[in-house]
């Protein structure tokens, strides 16, 4: 299969893709907003770049966060025709380059790589005369990561902590002490952790410019995905691998930055082109993924964060066609909230949603064991993300076995049909069993001839031989194919996937924002984000829900989340606002041009339903905000902060003639009448008293 080369005709790549895929070689940024496809872009800029001759496959490394979504890279340009690129993480990509130079940069025999460090970090725990705990352990653990990630040493780990009002999980000297330990025991042993592969990779390149020069000869083109979840190790390497080059594409959402706890930071995106002058930026904005409803309340959401860059202002505009809007549901505490979003569910599968497209997401995995029960009292299949990694389940292991072993006597014939085959006494029947552990077995089975049926409709000819080199690499790489069953994951864990039916749950205080995160404005806009990627994971329906306790038995109250305010339609059963009205006894607010009961801060406001004839003096508007911008350069305040758009065209409609019908109109007090009602009622009388403010 030939490359492809793209063109103004290519089926759904819109003019923005279609500019960054054109892109000249570099610097280039892309910023793309959730859904808006941007891992179709890059692979397409990709296939364009070395279809037009700038760079050859071999020459091209593309790194992103995940072994799932370099996974998916891979597929998408295998699929274009384009073989030989490299896409991985970037601590696959480092362990490679290590691997390879570690003779002339080290010496001997290379060191092992820990697969986990709590076993290391009790040790240093133990000599530092910290608590052993698995959870102080753990704690411990993932802190020596974030500053490794920072770039932050053992000496300089607790002025800086002190400087960025972090919250160590023990006083910041100990845990400098455990960190010391863990990188003295850690050395004694000759062996290294995920993190030492990027510093070590890091260092080979800046103290070796032989090793540099041949790195730089091999690899000539770098794509970033997910630029906003740089670590500033990450981006060391990066600046190691690039050297004086600028062939660099970067894609990335400062919307979705979720990872600052763990060091990373959405800075070197948004600083690219103070870095990079003459870079090439294009905005993607189109959302495919989500409906016009879903895409509405995420720029809603993200729409209300405090001190958003310029640079990460991405208004999405939805594609698709109008679906449901978002649900919003109040329970009394976690089991019925658990059994109604259980109930809903079996809706949808009676109505032919896939049990894999939807997903209950969650912001700590401890929430997860009341949605297991909850779906497993209606026989519902799901799967826990972050549980038990699909190639090493039992039965995906003895099929793995089971293929190679075959594949060594070369079979002819159509690859789907041959792995059937091959898996039919293993427990895939043609028909499914009832459930339970039978039933997960055949689920996984199946799930493998789904994935040669994948490689046979990509590659021409696939055999059962380049089937099973497909299944380590993907074993390697933790990139398993879709297993049906409802989805239960944590809102972190949901980054960079998408379901038709998406569930939020337990959105209260103390949980959605967590609780540890109301320390700093910076770590309640990152809870905020972590929310909005919530929102985006949704393609159809979404669901947000919250429980007023957590249980019969804690019957303490809890309130739903801040971020919910402004989401909640106000004639929704759950708004403050139509509760306290009900409960205080008020009566509804009408429309003065159809008499019907007026919905929404706006409508109120205006006297009117939104589609109702408005009768407004146009002039008499512009000579008020006219007046509202000199008053507000006066007092040096926003001009909303003198009164909103809507209360002036509430008063150009209105033209009330005294104090008491100008403070009828919703917005307007006693204190801003006192501050700016004669000037207005004199301004509405047709007296020209612009000289006096």
């Amino acid at each position: 299969m030939g490359a492809v080369a793209v063109s103004e005709g290519d089926p759904g790549l819109d003019p923005d893709q279609l500019t960054a895929i054109r892109a000249p070689r570099g610097p280039v940024c892309v910023l793309a907003g959730a859904g808006t496809g941007k891992t179709r872009t890059i692979v397409h800029r990709i296939a364009h770049l070395i279809h037009s001759g700038h760079v050859a496959a071999g020459q091209v490394l593309a790194v992103t966060f995940t072994a799932r979504a370099a996974g998916e890279m891979r597929t998408r340009l295998r699929a274009l025709g384009i073989h030989g690129a490299q896409a991985r993480t970037f601590h696959a990509a480092a362990l490679r380059q290590l691997r390879y130079f570690w003779p002339r940069v080290v010496g001997g025999q290379q060191w092992d790589l820990l697969e986990g460090k709590l076993r290391l970090v009790s040790q240093a725990a133990h000599k530092a005369g910290v608590g052993t705990e698995s959870e102080v352990l753990r704690d411990l653990a993932s802190e020596i990561e974030w500053a490794k990630a920072s770039l932050v040493s053992p000496d300089d780990y607790a002025a800086e902590v002190a400087k960025l009002r972090r919250q160590p999980p023990a006083p910041a000297e100990q845990v400098a002490q455990v960190y010391r330990w863990y990188e003295s025991i850690k050395t004694r042993a000759n062996q290294l952790d995920f993190d030492d592969l990027l510093l070590h990779t890091a260092a080979a390149l800046e103290e070796h410019p032989a090793v540099a020069e041949e790195f730089r000869d091999r690899y000539r083109c770098f794509v970033v995905d997910e630029y906003q979840d740089v670590t500033p190790l990450q981006q060391r390497v990066l600046d190691a691998w690039l050297g004086e080059r600028d062939d660099l594409t970067v894609v990335g959402d400062a919307n979705q930055t979720i990872y600052s706890f763990a060091g990373a930071s959405a800075r070197p995106l948004l600083n690219f082109t103070r870095r990079f002058p003459h870079a090439t930026v294009v905005r993607l904005e189109r959302d495919y993924r989500s409906t016009p409803e879903v895409v509405a309340l995420a720029n809603r959401v993200i729409g209300a964060a405090r001190d958003r860059p310029a640079g990460s202002r991405l208004k999405l505009i939805g594609q698709r066609k109008p679906g449901p809007a978002p649900a919003f549901a109040e329970h009394e505490d976690e089991a019925a909230e658990a059994a109604a979003v259980a109930r809903k569910i079996s809706e949808l599968l009676d109505t032919g949603t896939s049990a894999s497209e939807i997903a209950v997401l969650y912001r700590v995995n401890a929430q997860s064991e009341t949605y297991e029960q909850a779906l497993s009292e209606l026989e519902i299949p799901y799967l826990v993300r972050g549980g038990e990694r699909f190639f090493m389940r039992t039965e995906v292991r003895q099929a793995t076995a089971a293929l190679r072993t075959a594949a060594v006597q070369k079979p002819t014939g159509e690859l789907p049909k041959l792995v059937r085959e091959l898996l039919t006494p293993l427990g895939l029947t043609e028909e499914p069993p009832a459930g339970g552990a039978v039933r997960e077995r055949w689920e996984s089975l199946l799930a493998l001839v789904e994935l040669a049926e994948e490689l046979a409709a990509t590659v021409d000819g696939a055999d059962l031989a380049q089937y099973v080199v497909e299944l380590d690499m993907r074993a390697r790489a933790q990139h398993p194919p879709t297993v049906e069953g409802v989805t239960l994951a944590s809102l972190h864990a949901a980054k960079g996937l998408e379901w038709d039916a998406v569930f939020l749950v337990g959105l209260v205080e103390g949980t959605v924002p967590i609780l540890h995160a109301d320390g700093t404005d910076a770590a309640i806009e990152e809870e905020r984000r972590l929310l909005y990627v919530g929102v985006t994971r949704a393609r159809q329906f979404l669901s947000l829900s919250w429980a007023l306790t957590r249980s019969e038995s804690n019957r303490r109250p809890r309130r739903r989340s801040r971020f919910l305010y402004g989401l909640i339609p106000e004639d929704h059963p759950t708004s403050r606002l139509t509760r306290a009205r009900q409960q205080a006894g008020v009566a509804p607010t009408l429309c003065r041009v159809c008499g019907r009961q007026l919905v929404g801060a706006v409508a109120t406001k205006l006297g009117r339903c939104s589609n109702c004839p408005a009768d407004i003096d146009e002039d008499l508007l512009a000579r008020l905000k006219e007046w509202r911008a000199k008053r507000a350069r006066m007092l040096k305040v926003p001009a909303y902060v003198v009164f909103t758009d809507a209360t002036l065209t509430a008063i150009a409609e209105q033209r009330p003639t005294d104090s008491s019908a100008l403070v009828s109109i919703a917005g307007i007090g006693a204190s801003k009448l006192e501050k700016f009602g004669s000037e207005v009622l004199a301004l509405l009388a047709g007296a020209d008293r612009s000289g006096d403010v």
